[in-house]
C-alpha cells in the first residue's frame, strides 16, 4: 500500500478518512467527518469541510471550498453532505454547498471539469462528463444532465433542470427547464439550435441528429403550443431513444421549458 503524502503545514482532522496515494499540500484544511478516496490531489488553500464524501482520483485546485454550509435561510444546522464521484477536475475557488436537508446530499458525478470561481448551490445534482465554465452559478436544487456544457458566466435559477448533451452559451440566464440535445443562447434565453457538433463527438449518427432537429423544429419553430408540438413530434418522428427522451422530458416538466414564449393551450 502506498502512503499518502500530507504536508506538515496542512491541517487534517484526526477523524477524517484519507485513502491511498492522496496528496494534501500546504495550508489545505481537511475537516472532521470527511472521506477522501484514493489518488486525490488537494492543492494549497483548499478547504474540504464536514460532510464531504469524495471518490477517487479527483483534483482540487487552490482555494476550493467543498461542502460549505448552505447559503439558504431554510438550513438550520442539519447534518448533510456533498458527494463527489471519481476523476473530476475542480479548479480554483470553486464553492460547492452541502444540502439543506437532513442526511441529503449535493451530488457531483464523475469525469467532470468544473472551472474557476464556479458556485454550485445546495442540493444540486451534476451528472457525469459535465463541463462548467469559469464563474458559472448554479442555484439550489438544480439538475444538470450528463455531457452537458455550461459556458462561462452562465447562471441557472433554482429548481431548473438541464437535460443531457445540452450546451448553454456564455452569460446565458437559465430561468426554466432546458430539454436535452439543444443549444441555448442570449438573454432572454433563446433556442439556438441542436448541439450537433458535440453530438457528433459523442458518435451520434447523422440520422439521429436529423431526428433530434426535427423534434425541435416542431417545439420551437412551428408557432404552436408545447402541448401540440409534442403531439406533432410523436406523429412525425420515428420512436427512438432520443425522441423519447425529449418527449419524456417535456411531459415530466409539465410543458414548462426555457425559451417558450406562448401559453400551452391546445391550438
Amino acid at each position: 500500500m502506498t502512503m499518502s503524502e500530507i504536508s506538515p503545514l496542512a491541517f487534517v482532522h484526526p477523524e477524517a478518512k484519507i485513502g491511498k496515494d492522496v496528496t494534501i499540500s500546504a495550508f489545505a484544511y481537511i475537516d472532521r467527518d470527511v472521506v477522501i478516496g484514493d489518488g486525490c490531489e488537494i492543492r494549497p488553500h483548499v478547504s474540504i469541510l464536514q460532510g464531504a464524501r469524495i471518490g477517487s482520483n479527483n483534483r482540487f485546485y487552490e482555494g476550493c471550498i467543498i461542502a460549505a454550509t448552505p447559503q439558504d435561510f431554510r438550513w438550520q444546522g442539519e447534518e448533510s453532505y456533498v458527494e463527489i464521484g471519481d476523476d473530476n477536475i475542480i479548479r480554483e475557488h470553486v464553492i460547492i454547498n452541502r444540502s439543506i436537508y437532513e442526511h441529503q446530499s449535493t451530488r457531483i458525478g464523475s469525469h467532470s471539469f468544473i472551472m474557476a470561481q464556479t458556485h454550485i448551490g445546495h442540493d444540486a445534482s451534476i451528472g457525469n462528463h459535465v463541463v462548467l465554465g469559469n464563474s458559472v452559478k448554479i442555484a439550489g436544487s438544480v439538475t444538470i444532465g450528463d455531457y452537458s456544457i455550461l459556458s462561462s458566466s452562465a447562471l441557472v435559477h433554482e429548481r431548473c433542470e438541464i437535460g443531457q448533451w445540452a450546451l448553454i452559451k456564455g452569460g446565458c440566464r437559465v430561468n426554466s427547464n432546458v430539454p436535452p440535445y439543444v443549444v441555448m443562447a442570449h438573454n432572454p434565453i433563446e433556442y439556438y439550435g441542436v448541439n450537433a457538433f458535440i453530438l457528433r463527438k459523442g458518435k451520434f449518427s447523422e440520422d439521429t441528429i436529423d431526428n433530434i432537429a426535427k423534434c425541435f423544429r416542431h417545439l420551437y419553430q412551428s408557432n404552436t403550443s408545447t402541448f401540440n408540438a409534442v403531439r406533432r413530434i410523436e406523429a412525425d418522428v420515428d420512436p427512438g431513444v432520443e425522441r423519447d427522451a425529449i418527449v419524456d422530458f417535456i411531459r415530466n416538466h409539465k410543458y414548462k421549458l426555457a425559451a417558450i414564449r406562448f401559453d400551452d393551450r391546445e391550438l
